[in-house]
């Protein structure tokens, strides 16, 4: 539970320090200008991309319920993570194969995320109601009163223009 846990916390740090390893990466290894060039496209994709994916885990009552992500997240994120702290190393080799992964596995995961969310809102309503009923409560109806319980009886008299 607490890798969970640490994943829910790390979600939103994620979306800023990524971009900037993308960043520092570059500098340190001197990747030269067309990396600078995918650079300004990757660091803003890297950021909204995880921004979104995070709004979409955090979306999920059982997330929100457990403060901890899903197993499927974890996996997930590790992967698409570790590709993009990969492509942040610009290795000659192996770079458009990491940058490919990186990009199909960012796409999965917010397939991912989507899946969850539908799953966790069509099925049979219990978890969505369960958390909702714990924070609303209904008003409890008042109990009917008969005229002969009270002692004090209210007369209308009819409106001025019924006369």
């Amino acid at each position: 539970m607490w890798l969970r846990q640490a994943f829910f916390r790390w979600l939103f740090p994620a979306a800023f320090l990524l971009p900037l390893w993308l960043l520092i990466g570059w500098g340190v290894t001197g990747a030269g200008g067309w990396a600078f060039l995918l650079l300004l496209i990757a660091m803003p994709s890297v950021f909204i991309g995880q921004l979104l994916l995070t709004l979409l885990v955090r979306s999920r009552p059982s997330v929100r319920a457990e403060r901890a992500v899903s197993w499927w997240d974890v996996a997930g994120f590790t992967v698409w993570h570790g590709l993009t702290i990969a492509v942040g190393f610009f290795p000659q080799a192996w770079f458009g194969l990491l940058v490919t992964g990186a990009v199909a596995v960012g796409l999965a995961m917010f397939w991912l995320m989507l899946w969850q969310l539908w799953s966790e809102a069509k099925g049979n309503g219990s978890r969505i109601r369960y958390f909702t009923a714990a924070t609303v409560d209904a008003p409890a109806e008042a109990p009917r009163r008969h005229p002969e319980d009270s002692a004090v009886f209210i007369i209308q008299e009819k409106p001025a223009a019924d006369r």
